[in-house]
């Protein structure tokens, strides 16, 4: 089974969370994610996130603190996603790869919108916004 290791991050301007939609050729498609990629051999969560996210959504992370890691099985791929609370970058994020892109309110993120390990990552955010 492919395994992938992927930092995942949370890029939040006060309640609202930035999100991209996901390609339809791609596994989970059509979904919304918070943004993030793979993990490279040779680098760490942090750069990884810091590249990704770059490419992805054209911000550059000044930082970011640990808020979740997720395994999950999903039959034909186990994800491991180490997901970041992004707490302060420079620019505007944007859909950079001609993605479909959001801010939504933490209250507004419906699990049905996003792939099965992301909804560990809505619960997390959930209560932490009670």
């Amino acid at each position: 089974m492919k395994r992938v290791h992927v930092a995942v991050g949370v890029v939040a301007r006060g309640s609202d969370i930035f999100t991209t939609l996901r390609s339809k050729d791609v596994h989970q498609g059509g979904k919304w994610e918070f943004p993030g990629g793979k993990v490279e051999n040779g680098e760490t969560v942090t750069e990884a996130l810091k590249r990704e996210l770059a490419e992805e959504i054209g911000i550059d992370v000044l930082s970011s603190e640990p808020l979740i890691v997720i395994e999950h099985d999903y039959g034909d791929k186990y994800v491991k996603l180490d997901v970041h609370r992004v707490t302060n970058f420079n620019g505007e994020p944007h859909g950079k790869e001609g993605q479909s892109s959001r801010w939504q309110a933490v209250n507004d993120l419906n699990v049905k919108d996003f792939p099965e390990a992301n909804v560990a990552i809505i619960q997390a955010l959930t209560e932490e916004n009670k």
